[in-house]
């Protein structure tokens, strides 16, 4: 029987398939053993063993061999130093991996280019973004030529930061040194152009992409169609799609959401409910906004029954409604009188614990004013107050329009005057009010209400009867805004600066 004794390269070797399938226990078995034996460390099995190590995090292992390079008096390369380096950055050791760079500035073995974006990561990973982009800096200073993977995980870090400005920046950089930039990178500026509704720029980039030779993967045309709806170009969108098709792209779940949101912005519903049915025939993921995108063409191209039909639909299908999904069929319940079923809807949100938006309540507090029960919309108001709800101008303009139509002005001014106490003063609301009571021909009211404003300080005499003129003028009522304008009234100061007693704007009736 031949006699066989086991030597370093082979644990070395089988410490890395272990390490390729993440059996951590077989590992640390080995090493007790390379430990037992009392194998002497090489250059290659240490540089092996620190990359193993590495990937797995295994912070203990990859300083023991550090701590037995150093007593066997092996010379770290520079292969071992960005290793060592990668795996403490991949353990969130960002201190230690600093000062290894430290000890590379000082020493034989120079920082080159993977060691920079072994640290720009790090700081990537962290958080610390301008921590990076000072690393980059540096490169250029100590000229070591940043590369592709350098300006990719930048630019992922400031995109993630929404630092829109940045991503373009570092893009333009590339494109002067003449590297070849990722998809990934034309994707990630182009989407966060697109999302600050830069779209002219994004197809400049998207141009500069296809002249250098990049395909367009889904992400960037699912981007550039998205822009291109929500700036109003349906059918420009509509073309890029097909566009995409032809040049053998596949479109994803999420481009289907984004051109089934465009078909219903347009009104094409029928088309876009066959898009729908196609996703669903074949099993592609179909999400809460799609259905919402759906209901809310319906419910506003009045096929409300139809939209409350779909709804039923997304729950049998296992898909949870979103906040978005129930406060554009509630939306739809009100516009057609259904009050009912809206406040249903809203009850069904609670018992399924969907949150009730400020958005929610100002639907209904809108709807119940139209269906003239001012009472339950006064109690969806306190509701939402005392959930804790903070009011919008829209939510206070839905109730402070309801009761001025409903003769409550006196309510609706004793609401602001609460709002204002704790600080929430909608802005524009007593133009609203304003104009809502000249519009209804409740111009006394209207005049009334100025006066309590201009009482409570709210804002000066001129501004109020500049909005009372442009209120009545709007209205119709001509005449009255030009007696308005050539009357005293809203005259507070003279030449000195003394104040002069104010005439009231309800006196505009008995001059």
């Amino acid at each position: 029987m031949n006699n066989y004794s086991h030597c370093l390269d082979s644990y070395v070797a089988l410490i890395g398939i272990l390490a390729s399938v993440r059996d951590i226990e077989g590992i640390k078995y080995l090493i007790g053993e390379v430990r037992d034996r009392g194998f002497r460390m090489t250059i290659s099995t240490s540089n092996a063993l620190i990359k193993s190590f590495g990937v797995l995090g295994m912070v203990e292992e990859l300083l023991w061999i550090w701590q037995r390079m150093k007593e066997s008096g092996i010379e770290p390369s520079l292969f071992t130093y960005n290793f060592m380096m990668d795996g403490l950055v991949n353990s969130m050791c960002l201190e230690s991996a600093e000062k290894f760079f430290h000890v590379m500035e000082k020493g034989r073995v120079r920082p080159d280019v993977v060691t920079y974006n072994i640290m720009i990561k790090g700081y990537c990973k962290s958080g610390k973004t301008r921590d990076a982009k000072g690393k980059l800096r540096e490169m250029e200073m100590k000229r070591v030529a940043p590369d592709k993977i350098t300006y990719l995980t930048l630019i992922q870090a400031c995109y993630s930061e929404e630092d829109i400005a940045s991503c373009v920046s570092l893009f333009n950089d590339m494109v002067e040194k003449r590297l070849k930039i990722p998809s990934h990178a034309y994707s990630l500026v182009i989407s966060g152009l697109v999302k600050e509704g830069k779209c002219y720029e994004g197809f400049a980039v998207f141009d500069h992409m296809i002249r250098n030779g990049c395909k367009a993967n889904v992400a960037i045309y699912t981007a550039l169609i998205d822009a291109l709806a929500k700036s109003g170009n349906g059918a420009e969108a509509m073309k890029f799609y097909e566009r995409m098709k032809d040049e053998g792209c596949e479109p994803d779940e999420v481009t289907y959401g984004v051109i089934v949101n465009c078909l219903c912005k347009v009104g094409r519903l029928d088309l876009a409910l066959e898009y729908l049915m196609f996703c669903l025939e074949k099993n592609i993921k179909v999400n809460a906004v799609v259905y919402s995108s759906i209901i809310d063409g319906l419910g506003k191209g009045g096929r409300v029954d139809e939209a409350e039909k779909l709804y039923e639909e997304m729950l049998d299908k296992g898909c949870t409604p979103d906040s978005y999904c129930h406060n554009t069929l509630i939306d739809a319940f009100t516009k057609c009188g259904k009050i009912d079923e809206a406040l249903t809807l809203f009850k069904r949100m609670e018992d399924v614990g969907c949150d009730q938006t400020v958005y929610t309540y100002t639907i209904l507090i809108s709807g119940l004013f139209k269906e003239h029960k001012t009472d339950e919309a006064l109690k969806m108001w306190d509701m939402m107050i005392d959930k804790g709800i903070t009011p919008t101008p829209a939510s206070f303009r839905a109730l402070s329009t309801g009761l001025c139509l409903s003769g409550k002005v006196a309510r609706a001014c004793k609401i602001l005057d609460e709002l204002a106490s704790v600080g929430v003063i909608p802005r524009t609301t007593f133009e609203d009010m304003i104009h809502v009571l000249c519009k209804a021909g409740h111009v006394k009211e209207a005049c009334e209400l100025a006066d309590g404003i201009v009482h409570r300080d709210h804002e000066t005499p001129g501004r109020v009867c500049t909005v009372l003129i442009n209120a009545l003028r709007k209205a119709g009522n001509v005449d009255l805004a030009l007696k308005l304008m050539h009357s005293q009234i809203g005259i507070q100061h003279d030449r000195w600066g003394s104040v002069k007693k104010q005439d009231k704007f309800r006196n505009l009736f008995e001059s």
